[in-house]
């Protein structure tokens, strides 16, 4: 069974920075394709950043492209997400997720196998 633990949320003003951590338990989780999404109140979830098995390829929503980095350090089985320049349309909450086959990362929803729990992230004006 894989679980995934997400962590680093919290309050910022606007422009200002945090980092998102997930840390995957599994004995095969730290290979996984993994990503972040993310879901307002009374809006969709959509996706934010996505990063290979090997962590060579990533890919960026539009919105975050810049200001966003997602990395991954395969031997502490961890993915980050390092969020910079925050806006108050960034506010909340953020989801780490994995795909438990395959190599490449992944941008839509329905292709991820396994969630965390998510972990709020409020910017203010």
């Amino acid at each position: 069974q894989v679980q995934l633990v997400e962590s680093g949320g919290g309050s910022v003003q606007a422009g200002g920075s945090l980092r998102l951590t997930c840390a995957a338990s599994g004995r095969t989780a730290s290979r996984y394709p993994m990503g972040w999404f993310r879901q307002a109140p009374g809006r969709e979830r959509e996706f934010v950043a996505a990063v290979s098995w090997s962590g060579g390829t990533t890919y960026y929503a539009d919105s975050v492209k810049g200001r966003f980095t997602i990395s991954r350090d395969i031997a502490k089985g961890t993915v980050s997400l390092q969020m910079n320049g925050l806006k108050p349309d960034d506010t909340s909450v953020y989801y780490c997720a994995a795909v438990r086959s395959g190599t490449i990362a992944r941008i839509q929803a329905r292709d991820y196998d396994y969630w965390g729990q998510g972990t709020q992230v409020t910017v203010s004006s």
